[in-house]
């Protein structure tokens, strides 16, 4: 196990370095500039230098001058050191905005992905029990409602219901307008309140995929020659669901887990917009379209780090749930 660990870690990090060099080559290429549209803000103020030079000013300051291999090895070398420089965006250090947002995102992701275990696992293993059955069919509808619709439909469903017509809920943001006159349990009841229809839009889209998910591993752990035989003993149905064929139905869904530690961290992107959440993703986001390397450099490499992480752990577990699994 150790030497398996050690040796995804190197390849990791080979897989991270050309990563983040296809990631720096496509910020460098995309149209839009974040030093063009400086450069031309600040041309035209009163008695200020031409566009020109303020565009070769800054593009000097920045080390946009350079070739991308020789702009990428720069962040690079500073990157290694700690050093991820400030966001041009959004006007500090990277590091201090992506503390400042992340959380959020963190808070959001990890509440959306408990709810959706809770309620995509239990479901998909009754609608496998109940095969063809009214159950079956009805989780299957609304599973395939929530993996086909998309997120901006169901997240103007949620305000238009809740906040247009009921106005139990805010339309968008984090807090409301007298959060700070708040006492302590007032405004985490305020922070909840406001969280409500953000993580339901969550769960809703990515209930949908777990839950077909677990339906179709545990068929096809049910129709099994073992469960048939423990159904011969005379096992009861609750023991052969829990201790048989859920123990097996869980080594595919190991994989499907693991890949969603970046989630908890990477921000619901467009859920964040919807909603005004200044999360991770939200900031993310604003970073990219405004051509803001520093900020989504830090940003993209955090996420490769993540799922190189989440897939080496789906890896582990693989052995935890299944004995027979061994790593050389």
């Amino acid at each position: 196990m150790r030497k398996f660990v050690v040796k995804r870690l190197i390849i990791s990090v080979f897989i991270l370095f050309f990563v983040a060099l296809i990631m720096y080559t496509i910020m460098r290429c995309i149209p839009t500039s974040f030093v063009e549209a400086k450069a031309r803000q600040l041309s035209q103020q009163p008695g200020a230098k031409s566009y020109e030079e303020w565009l070769a000013q800054l593009n000097a300051a920045y080390h946009l001058d350079t070739t991308i291999i020789q702009g990428y090895f720069m962040w690079l070398w500073d990157a290694v050191r700690g050093n991820f420089g400030d966001s041009w965006y959004w006007n500090g250090p990277v590091l201090v905005q992506f503390e400042n947002s992340i959380w959020y995102s963190f808070a959001l992701g990890a509440i959306s992905f408990v709810l959706q275990i809770v309620i995509a696992i239990p479901l998909g293993i009754l609608a496998a029990r109940k095969q063809y059955g009214m159950a079956d069919y009805i989780i299957t509808v609304v599973a395939l409602v929530g993996i086909s619709l998309p997120t901006f439909f169901f997240a103007t469903i949620l305000k238009y219901i809740f906040s247009i017509q009921l106005g139990w809920l805010d339309l968008y943001g984090m807090v409301g307008r007298y959060y700070y006159q708040l006492s302590t349990f007032g405004k985490i009841l305020d922070l909840a309140k406001h969280f409500i229809m953000p993580v339901a839009t969550l769960v809703i889209i990515s209930v949908g995929s777990l839950m077909r998910y677990t339906r179709t591993n545990m068929l096809e752990v049910l129709n099994a020659d073992y469960i048939r035989t423990a159904r011969a003993k005379g096992l009861p149905e609750k023991t052969v669901i829990n201790k048989h064929a859920f123990r097996n139905t869980l080594i595919p869904i190991v994989t499907l887990l693991g890949g969603s530690l970046p989630g908890l961290f990477s921000g619901a992107m467009i859920t964040e917009t919807l909603f005004q959440i200044k999360g991770i993703g939200y900031v993310s986001y604003q970073a990219m379209v405004n051509g803001d390397i520093p900020f989504y450099m830090f940003y993209s490499c955090f996420l490769a780090v993540l799922t190189l992480l989440g897939m080496l752990i789906a890896d582990i577990m693989y052995a935890v749930v299944d004995p027979r699994v061994r790593f050389d």
